[in-house]
């Protein structure tokens, strides 16, 4: 990328106090200076501030595949901001791609390598800010946990998501395809129509369009202070996408002048604000792990019970998929996130004196943009709070004897959902998989999939591909499936995932034998079995399970990943006190 020529100021010199001064300033730094001209750098450039660009633009994935022109956008903001811009790379996995493989088991894994990659270039660098680039799903909390533990003033600029695509008069996004396979093995739809949506539903770049992971997860940034509000929202290959870059370069610039760090603007009442966007939204299950981990790395308490305290105040709003039709691009039409979080903050259910990355607090970035009200829109998938599609927030955090640390589903349907009968038990995402495909599957099930958690899988793999499939064949509501691991955003009914502790490390769901009863009642936040505590502890008496990989990085991540009710966090100093 070129840099801006720019006229040299004989009065300027660099900020002692910018933490790159270490490498570009005195005499004994010429060496690394001439490094830096090697790359067209010049004296300005050396005096500015420099930051980084952390991009991880990839072939593998459309929500990946347009990021060099994002991250050139961000790149032209920070030079002609008079700071000294500096791109680098670092991975991404495709969950879509992956989904329903053993690479999955890699998706969860990545969130760590970019943490981890973003934090080691900073801290090697020198670097005095951040500006950070996400696509797919792991991108943005790993991140965004990447700028807490540098705490360098960052940025948060999200690719934007895709366009929905059309199929038979309809708008139609990855999910419609997912679903697709489970209608073609129950008889309701021809292989040539899947084939037909299988072309016609990703029309370009971008993230997968509806409120799944990654949109919820640009949403959440823009509410806990990372983002500019309303710029999660614009789409992938609009021309308001690259604005959104520019102003994250500029935006990053002006943050290390003024010192913005993430723990200046950090609290705990900026994660319940994320919480309560996310509970209104529907947003990703996936959201409760990277919420926990992203507070465990800022060292703030919040524990997952926190998420069922403020579903209980904070009713759901917004219709958008998986549980309805409408996708992130509907939502920007009409003002984007802003809109829900103006609605949040007239009922008291945000915090407006949270601060962010702009110097402002949420309220004050409100008033500035003043969205339109959700009452004077008309549009059929945003409610207003006190008329609202549901009276509670989309997610549940279940508890029980299987589940002592908690479990989560997202309520997408049906509000009242109860089951009690037999459980059907699956040591793999594979085998219940060819259960469902096979046409086994019938109304009232219970489906249980375990050793798959962040240490058993390792890495928690997400299961969509079972959860369409049951879907695609009528029974999202009245099949009911739980797991140690973990669902994908995309998944819609009766899905429990996050089971914790895990089968591998001897919680309940490891004690489990087809046939016992399992009682699920999301009103009463329940997950339990019909066995007493001595009949669970006799079972696990003999457990001592074997790791899936005895090297390389799966065998490295599965004797490093926590908890999911703590956020899968590897980090051994990411915690609260």
């Amino acid at each position: 990328m070129s840099k801006q020529e720019r006229e040299p100021d004989a009065d300027e010199g660099k900020d002692p106090d910018l933490r790159s001064s270490e490498v570009t300033e005195g005499t004994d730094r010429a060496p690394h200076r001439a490094m830096f001209r090697a790359m067209g750098y010049d004296d300005e450039d050396l005096s500015s501030p420099m930051i980084g660009v952390a991009n991880p633009a990839a072939d593998i994935t459309p929500c990946n595949v347009h990021l060099d022109d994002v991250a050139e956008a961000a790149y032209e903001g920070i030079d002609e901001t008079e700071g000294m811009p500096i791109e680098f790379g670092t991975i991404t996995i495709s969950d879509a791609i992956s989904m329903g493989t053993e690479g999955m088991k890699a998706s969860l894994i990545s969130r760590e390598v970019i943490a981890d990659s973003v934090e080691l270039v900073s801290f090697g660098e020198r670097m005095d800010g951040l500006v950070t680039i996400g696509g797919c799903d792991k991108n943005m909390p790993g991140m965004m946990m990447a700028s807490i533990r540098t705490d360098l003033p960052s940025v948060f600029l999200y690719g934007g998501s895709i366009m929905p695509g059309e199929h038979d008069g309809r708008e139609i996004t990855i999910q419609n395809v997912f679903e697709g396979v489970g209608a073609v093995a129950d008889g309701d739809m021809s292989e040539d129509e899947l084939d037909e949506m299988e072309r016609q539903a990703c029309p370009g770049a971008g993230s997968c369009g509806g409120m799944f992971t990654a949109n919820t997860m640009a949403s959440i940034s823009e509410t806990l202070g990372f983002a500019p509000l309303g710029s999660a929202s614009p789409p992938a290959e609009h021309e308001s996408r690259y604005e959104e870059a520019r102003r994250a370069g500029e935006l990053a610039v002006e943050a290390v002048q003024e010192r913005r760090r993430p723990s200046e603007f950090l609290t705990r009442e900026s994660f319940e604000n994320a919480i309560a966007l996310q509970v209104a939204v529907g947003g990703s299950t996936n959201a409760v792990l990277h919420v926990l981990a992203l507070a465990a790395e800022a060292g703030i308490e919040l524990d997952i019970e926190t998420f069922n305290e403020i579903s209980a105040r904070t009713p759901k709003i917004a219709d958008l998929q998986p549980g309805g039709e409408r996708v992130m691009n509907d939502l920007h039409e009409v003002g984007g996130v802003p809109v829900v979080l103006g609605e949040l903050l007239d009922a008291g259910l945000l915090h407006g004196d949270a601060q962010t990355v702009t110097g402002n607090t949420i309220g004050e970035e409100l008033a500035q943009i003043d969205p339109p009200a959700i009452a004077d829109l008309d549009v059929d998938f945003l409610e207003t709070v006190d008329d609202p599609i549901h009276e509670r927030g989309a997610i549940r955090i279940l508890s029980g004897n299987l589940a002592p640390d908690g479990a989560v589903i997202k309520i997408t349907g049906e509000d009242h959902l109860t089951h009690e009968g037999p459980v059907r038990v699956f040591e793999a995402e594979e085998g219940a998989m060819k259960y469902v495909q096979e046409g086994h599957v019938e109304s009232g099930d219970v489906i249980c999939i375990r050793n798959e958690g962040p240490q058993g899988g390792p890495g928690m793999r997400e299961m969509l591909g079972v959860t369409s499939a049951v879907a695609g064949q009528g029974h999202a509501e009245d099949v009911a499936l739980f797991t140690d691991g973990r669902f994908s955003g995309a998944t819609r009914g009766f899905s429990i995932g996050h089971v914790a502790p895990e089968a591998f490390v001897g919680g309940p769901i490891a004690a489990l034998e087809d046939g016992d009863t399992v009682t699920i009642d999301i009103d009463n936040t329940e997950l339990s079995v019909d066995l007493t505590d001595e009949e669970i502890e006799a079972r696990l008496e003999d457990h001592d399970p074997e790791p899936n990989y005895d090297s390389g990085v799966l065998a490295k991540y599965h004797s490093d990943f926590g908890s999911a009710a703590n956020g899968a966090v590897t980090n051994p100093g990411a915690k609260w006190d």
